[in-house]
């Protein structure tokens, strides 16, 4: 089965949301919904989206909030769309750190195009630093496969999101040592990101409902309490 990205759409019009849906799903996105600044960020920080399309106005708050909050711990693509079209608007999301703007209203074909650029260009930042890890790392039933960037239980697919995927690899790449929590947050999230391993929790427990067997005796990625995690040796 095939991973499909997570787009998260933040928007309060019902029949824009039910639009986005719709040309989503159909172009093979994971789609998750939020119609207010308060309900998105949690699902920010729960669902590890791999794109986000926000729309600046929201009924509780701005969306450059939003925007700007995110920003202060994550690297993940923002897609801005609103119906504000004024240069200065643009210039200050942009600035804020959105990926791109797109003005209502606007063509599917732009607005599928835009998506795969920005989850194309924050996938190259990741993987192209210095010392990518390539091949295949083995230890048990574990199989990490970095050229493919999936991660395989006995065979099978672990269906990993993106962000799942570079927090197991990351642990793989350092077989057998610990890796703090500021260290793995500030690899996968930013440098930027707060000193909070809410997000980093809400992600390792998912990755261990997907590879362990029993996920309260881990049999691959330990806990360091205190600490962080370390993986397995390899084989």
């Amino acid at each position: 089965m095939d991973i499909k990205d997570r787009v998260l759409v933040v928007e309060d019009d019902k029949s824009i949301r039910n639009f986005f849906r719709t040309i989503l799903e159909a172009n093979n996105y994971d789609v998750i919904m939020a119609n207010t600044g308060a309900e998105a960020y949690s699902m920010v920080t729960s669902q590890c989206p791999d794109l986000v399309i926000l729309d600046l106005g929201l009924p509780d708050m701005d969306g450059m909030k939003i925007l700007k909050s995110i920003r202060e711990w994550s690297s993940m693509p923002i897609l801005v769309v609103s119906a504000r079209t004024h240069e200065r608007d643009k210039v200050e999301a942009l600035d804020a750190g959105a990926d791109d703007y797109i003005t209502k209203p606007f063509g599917t074909s732009e607005l599928l195009a835009r998506i795969r650029t920005a989850i194309r260009h924050a996938r190259t930042a990741y993987l192209m630093p210095e010392g990518m890890q390539t091949g295949i790392f083995h230890s048990g039933g574990l199989t990490i496969d970095y050229d493919k960037h999936r991660v395989y239980v006995d065979g099978k697919d672990a269906n990993l999101t993106q962000n799942e995927y570079k927090l197991v690899s990351l642990l793989g790449k350092y077989a057998g040592k610990v890796l703090t929590y500021d260290y793995i947050i500030k690899e996968i999230w930013g440098p930027n990101m707060k000193n909070d391993n809410r997000i980093l929790r809400v992600n390792m427990a998912n990755i261990r409902r997907k590879i362990e067997k029993n996920p309260g005796k881990p049999e691959y990625i330990f806990t360091e309490v205190g600490v962080g995690y370390r993986i397995v040796d390899p084989d």
